[in-house]
């Protein structure tokens, strides 16, 4: 048997590159999809707030990078210095995504009843406690 590290790697990179294929008519990636939702649930949020929400997502590079697209894309805007919200455009390609995200999520459990997946994210939940306690990193 292969390691949970082993398997927490394929897991991440079949996650994002399935879910990014899904969004792809969207003309959305996974990490775009993740932060036009936390603007949409945090109206006129920062960069560094947006960052700080998916830190564990992707690193810094790749949020910024990510953000600028989402400008660029015209989904979402500047109301004021610094601060996010979504536009017409990013809130309709959010609500055009939600079936293939959807799809995405039954692909992605089947076979895997409702109490697996819970046992599947409590085990993985402690484990990074375990660690982060251990370690520091949860402060």
């Amino acid at each position: 048997m292969k390691p949970i590290g082993h398997w927490l790697n394929r897991t991440d990179a079949a996650l994002t590159r399935c879910m990014n294929e899904m969004l792809e008519e969207s003309g959305l990636t996974r990490i775009a999809w993740q932060i036009l939702n936390v603007i949409k649930d945090t109206p006129e949020i920062s960069d560094a707030e947006v960052r700080s929400v998916l830190v564990t997502h992707a690193d810094a590079p790749t949020l910024t990078a990510a953000v600028e697209a989402v400008l660029a894309g015209g989904w979402a805007d500047r109301p004021a210095p610094g601060r996010l919200a979504l536009t017409a455009d990013g809130r309709r390609r959010l609500t055009e995504a939600a079936g293939r995200v959807a799809a995405f999520r039954d692909l992605s459990t089947a076979g895997i009843s409702p109490e697996e997946y819970r046992t599947a994210v409590l085990v993985l939940e402690r484990m990074t406690h375990n660690l982060e306690t251990a370690t520091g990193a949860g402060r």
